[in-house]
């Protein structure tokens, strides 16, 4: 069982700083996202965002400030974090050799999940990502959507607690989008949270029911979509809160 995080939030990010050399990435960022909650993470290229979420995964150490998972430190606890996390990256890595299936029965090794529970993770996953049509085709052969799809399914396999996802939307039709869209809001109906990663508004919109905005490094907005859109709109306001960098 994980340890309880302040005021049920599964992600807490607490001042971080990192630097590269001289150059700032982010500064004294903080946010928390709670338990049935999908927040985007929503920025201009540049802004800060990947090195966030790097962070938040435990995939860089920050050079000041904490994050924690589900309250587990992911610079001195990361293992036991990453174990209720699932991660997907901006044009996440798979095997173009393998096959959907094979490729999940991998991650499900290396999830240390075997035998009836892998078998029930890899059924969840096949019909919640609608993978039947490509479980046994090469992944170098199937089309983006798709790839996109085991990419979610590997996240999910394990039923983690938390899903932080690097633009999953990125570069889908309009057709694939919808199916994606669907899969995480399903995935936060399950009392988990979800923290994903955009510069496309449409995506605020369509799924996110808390966001958080940054520009330069800088966290500049935490609140919902309507108060981020007030009375202007939400592209304008992403203009005047990034300066009119464009996206």
């Amino acid at each position: 069982m994980s340890e309880a995080s302040p005021d049920d939030a599964l992600i807490v990010a607490e001042d971080l700083t990192k630097y590269y050399g001289t150059f700032m990435a982010i500064e004294e960022i903080g946010f928390k996202v709670k338990r049935g909650s999908i927040t985007a993470f929503l920025g201009p290229n540049g802004a800060g965002k990947s090195t966030t979420l790097k962070i938040l995964t435990g995939y860089l150490a920050p050079s000041a400030g904490r994050a924690l998972i589900a309250g587990h430190d992911m610079s001195s606890d990361r293992l036991a974090g990453s174990e209720l996390l699932g991660y997907l990256g901006e044009n996440g890595p798979l095997y173009p050799d393998m096959t959907p299936a094979t490729y999940l029965r991998y991650i499900g090794a290396v999830r240390k999940l075997g035998g009836s529970k892998l078998k029930e993770a890899l059924e969840r996953v096949l019909h919640a990502c609608q993978l039947e049509e490509v479980w046994n085709k090469s992944i170098r052969k199937i089309s983006k959507g798709f790839k996109q799809r085991v990419g979610l399914a590997q996240a999910m396999l394990h039923d983690p607690d938390v899903l932080v996802l690097d633009e999953p939307t990125a570069g889908l039709d309009p057709n694939q989008i919808l199916v994606v869209r669907a899969l995480i809001k399903d995935f936060a109906k399950k009392h988990k949270a979800v923290l994903l990663s955009t510069h496309i508004l449409q995506e605020v919109e369509a799924m996110a029911d808390h966001v958080l905005l940054v520009s330069e490094g800088r966290l500049k907005f935490d609140g919902t979509p309507q108060e981020l859109a007030g009375s202007a709109g939400l592209e304008a306001r992403f203009r005047e809160l990034t300066k009119g960098v464009a996206a």
